[in-house]
């Protein structure tokens, strides 16, 4: 006996049978059409979406705490409430010492300033830095360098463009070596930057001109004060972790009350980390819970066809075991038509997920690269094989029951 899967005319009566009912075939391979192509876009789409988010992170440190001032919010050592607090260097000094599990840090001013380059001018934010800043703030450098240890130890004179401003008063020249004049002051230019995440402390590194923090004290007058303090902490020390002992170490150098939480901000950027990843999470079960719903309403539309046509096909089913047709043959037959049915509404719901996830991945992208609304191959195999895996089992029911048919009450049915 042929082998059902090179037999052509096992394969012209699947054909057959499945295009005499035209109507329930097409609903049926509708709903494993449907089913497949949510579950794939399901899945290419979370991947997108995640990747969407945490694009916007790229370039910080997940385990950075920022402190900055705020107002007091309690009378204090003679001191009314709403009095302002101004860090500064000692605050700093005191945190460092008091935490060695700190690996990266930096004192960070802003204030606004007018970047001149002969005749172009841009208003940027001019930011001072010390050398931790860019392993907490990792930048993109297009040209040169950023600022180092050196430069802020010997107050340089140093300065990196963002790529904005490099562009309104560079143009298309290069910017590397030139002098510039911020608020009357010139620098020279040692690296044009730019980021890539959406978190910017004051203005994005595009809009900003950096120098040395010592600089920035030295020639605008700042004298010892801290706008904010960024740290990172060594791997396994949570940033959570310091913010009462950063908090006691402040309020013993400024007449701040202890428990006055106002006066200080400690903001914990890896409990943003943690959010992000627990929406992640909840977006793959939404997606894992959808694409089961979808999956079995196609595995039981596959089923419910396959127990009509069992029916429907009782007498000719009698007629093939009368003359010989053994269990076997009428099984592989009721199989065959499921497998076909699935596979082939199957591969067309996933090749649809994946031109909308084209036409998705086309719609986002940006300057900044494309976002992966993608399935992968290995992807797509399993979603269909786990279509056809469940599909063969729905249409298993129907091709016993049409095997212990006997074939003496199939010629009697009508």
């Amino acid at each position: 006996m042929k082998n059902p899967i090179f037999d052509i005319e096992n394969w012209r009566e699947i054909g057959t049978t499945l295009a005499q009912n035209k109507t329930r075939t097409f609903m049926t391979a509708f709903g494993i059409f449907w089913g497949t192509a949510i579950l794939a876009m399901l899945i290419g789409g979370s991947k997108g979406l995640k990747s969407f988010m945490s694009r916007n992170f790229e370039g910080f440190a997940t385990n950075v705490a920022i402190v900055f001032p705020g107002r007091t919010t309690k009378p204090y050592a003679g001191f009314n409430k709403g009095m302002e607090l101004e860090l500064n260097l000692q605050d700093i000094i005191n945190i460092r010492r008091a935490i060695p599990e700190i690996e990266n840090s930096s004192a960070v001013n802003n204030l606004w300033a007018n970047a001149l380059y002969g005749q172009k001018s841009s208003n940027a934010m001019l930011t001072g830095v010390e050398s931790g800043y860019d392993k907490i703030f990792v930048p993109v450098m297009y040209e040169g360098r950023f600022i180092n240890e050196a430069d802020n130890t010997r107050s340089r004179k140093v300065c990196v463009v963002g790529k904005k401003v490099a562009d309104e008063i560079f143009g298309t020249e290069s910017g590397l070596g030139k002098e510039i004049s911020l608020n009357g002051i010139y620098y020279k230019v040692v690296g044009i930057a730019g980021q890539t995440s959406e978190i910017s402390m004051g203005a994005e590194l595009d809009e900003s001109v950096i120098i040395p923090y010592n600089s920035m004290r030295a020639n605008y007058n700042l004298g010892t004060k801290v706008g904010m303090f960024m740290m990172t902490l060594k791997s396994g020390y949570a940033p959570g972790d310091y913010e009462n002992t950063v908090r006691r170490l402040i309020a013993r150098n400024h007449p701040v009350a202890p428990d006055d939480e106002g006066a200080m901000y400690f903001f914990d950027v890896s409990e943003q980390f943690k959010m992000v990843d627990n929406i992640f999470l909840g977006i793959t079960l939404l997606a894992l819970v959808v694409g089961a719903g979808t999956l079995l309403s196609g595995i039981i539309g596959v089923g419910n066809i396959m127990w009509i046509i069992v029916r429907e096909r009782t007498h000719e089913i009698g007629i093939r075991r009368a003359i010989g047709a053994k269990p076997r043959d009428i099984i592989t037959q009721i199989l065959s038509e499921s497998m076909v049915l699935t596979t082939i509404a199957g591969v067309a719901g996933i090749c649809f997920a994946i031109i909308l996830l084209a036409i998705a991945e086309h719609a986002f992208a940006d300057e900044r690269g494309v976002i992966a609304f993608q399935l992968s191959f290995m992807q797509a195999v399993y979603i269909l094989v786990t279509f056809l895996v469940l599909g063969t089992a729905a249409g298993l029911i129907p091709a016993i029951k049409a095997m212990k048919i006997k074939p003496i009450e199939a010629l009697n049915d009508k």
